[in-house]
């Protein structure tokens, strides 16, 4: 499970990078979804029909994930990659935590907790690495957290869901299925009357990130049936690591000793979660 969690984090931050790096998110993040769409199209034959007690989830959950990835795109419009993303990552972990614990009755140990509390603020930190000009304009701040908030949300209800599902495999289909039309037509709604010529280059990045948050989303949905909500979204969420190494060594960004300090806590948390297992 844990290498299965970790693979997906860094995948997922891969996918998060060209999001970002793309002038025309809206456009991308359609492509991305009707890809998405053609995969559950394809593979849904091959899985068993989720149980009835799991669709009230499956509902749910595509409504969450489609507002996530439109607040997602609007955080993007207003702040950076580096500042956005590790607030909307990091405030996520806390809160899946405090209602799986608090009220589904999931149990953590001492050493998880501590490890799910330092992952979570080894993420955040780095959005603080910029200093104090990152917070000058609320916009991101808002849009980053009330993303976490989403993030947080369709973790817990896949969480649940996956498990009445009878087969994290039918229901992942099934929600990603539910999530691209729902995407789709949200998306077709905010371009109305000013739709353009989606170019190449948004084309293959939409397709190819369609595809790498599909199997992101797979991964950690069936590891959601096979440990703690807490324990599966923090170890996801190390995905921001891989973003900073990303930054570093592809786009050639600067490490400050503030960034590597943030890293450093994420993957003291990492290891302490690896070792409580």
């Amino acid at each position: 499970m844990f290498l299965m969690v970790v693979v997906a984090a860094l995948v997922h931050a891969t996918w998060n990078a060209l999001v970002k790096a793309d002038a025309d998110r809206l456009a991308l993040t359609q492509v991305m979804s009707a890809t998405q769409l053609a995969l559950s199209l394809a593979l849904v034959a091959f899985v068993a029909l989720p149980q009835p007690q799991s669709w009230p989830y499956l509902a749910a959950s595509a409504v969450l994930s489609t507002a996530y990835m439109l607040f997602l795109n609007r955080a993007y419009q207003y702040g950076d990659l580096s500042h956005v993303y590790p607030l909307a990552r990091g405030v996520a972990p806390l809160i899946v935590a405090g209602v799986a614990t608090g009220f589904l009755g999931e149990e953590l140990a001492f050493a998880t907790r501590l490890a799910v509390v330092l992952i979570a603020l080894g993420i955040a930190s780095l959005s603080l690495t910029r200093g104090m000009q990152g917070f000058r304009d609320p916009r991101p701040v808002l849009y980053a957290l009330l993303t976490g908030g989403f993030i947080a949300a369709y973790t817990i209800v896949d969480g649940l869901g996956a498990r009445a599902a009878g087969s994290p495999h039918g229901y992942m289909i099934w929600m990603s299925g539910l999530t691209a039309v729902m995407t789709i037509a949200c998306i077709g709604g905010l371009q109305h009357g000013r739709r353009q010529a989606v170019s190449r280059r948004t084309w293959t990045r939409g397709i190819a990130c369609g595809v790498l948050s599909y199997a992101t989303a797979w991964l950690v949905i069936w590891a959601l049936t096979l440990a703690p909500m807490a324990m599966v979204s923090a170890l996801r969420e190390t995905g921001i690591v891989f973003a900073v190494l990303i930054g570093v060594f592809v786009l050639h960004e600067r490490l400050s000793l503030a960034r590597l300090a943030s890293v450093m806590l994420t993957l003291t948390g990492t290891a302490i979660l690896k070792m409580s297992r």
